[in-house]
């Protein structure tokens, strides 16, 4: 068992899902409440990376997180170092990767609580955030945690992006993905089953707890 790839993916994985938490919430509570000329645009653009193969989408963000662009350009001026083939770039395509995978089913959720409820809130004398933080999020809270699993287990699984946009440096951006991809090209497969046989567990111990704590949350609601 390669535990430093594990542990890398485990940050990676823990990482993605605290910074897309908040950006999910609030993407996706916009898009379930507000009609604006260009949200289908917006929405095709959030959905993107659902249809487009992994390695095309990592060859772009290669090409815009890269030393030649602007903002990889600035952020080796900046911090003396690349973003890409580091944790740091690995983390934000990371981030850009999977959010289809936490801002629908927020939005989803959002869009399942009646307009009543909001206006109800309000003729409570509630502020719009008092309303999201008592009202909306507590409804909300089974497509939060669908959101919140999907993005851990999607970015323990990934591997596309993860191999365009890291490489396979250890310790730094070797995934555990990329531990089983190695050990299968060096015919190690004891060492591939064992990896693959653990990181199943996890998904599998990790949906089941989603679903359960999801049914609980839905007998509290009802």
């Amino acid at each position: 068992m390669d535990w430093t790839a594990l542990w890398l993916s485990l940050r990676l994985a823990a990482l993605t899902i605290l910074i897309l938490l908040p950006v999910g919430i609030l993407a996706g509570r916009w898009l379930a409440c507000h009609d604006f000329r260009g949200k289908g645009v917006a929405e095709a653009l959030v959905a993107l990376p659902l249809v487009l193969p992994p390695t095309v989408f990592g060859y772009y963000l290669l090409v815009i997180l890269g030393a030649t662009s602007p903002i990889g350009h600035w952020w080796q001026t900046t911090f003396g170092q690349p973003l890409v083939f580091t944790f740091t770039g690995l983390l934000l395509a990371s981030i850009i990767f999977n959010l289809p995978f936490a801002i629908q089913p927020i939005q989803r959720a959002f869009e399942a609580i009646p307009a009543d409820v909001r206006e109800a809130a309000a003729c409570c004398g509630m502020a719009p955030w008092q309303a999201l933080l008592k009202v909306e999020l507590p409804l909300a809270w089974p497509g939060i945690l669908t959101a919140m699993v999907l993005s851990f287990a999607h970015t323990l699984g990934e591997f596309g992006i993860v191999l365009m946009v890291g490489g396979s440096i250890p310790g730094e951006t070797r995934t555990i993905a990329i531990a089983i991809y190695d050990r299968v090209q060096a015919f190690d497969n004891a060492a591939a089953s064992q990896m693959s046989a653990f990181l199943l567990a996890i998904s599998l111990v990790t949906i089941a707890l989603t679903f359960a704590f999801s049914r609980r949350i839905g007998r509290r609601l009802g």
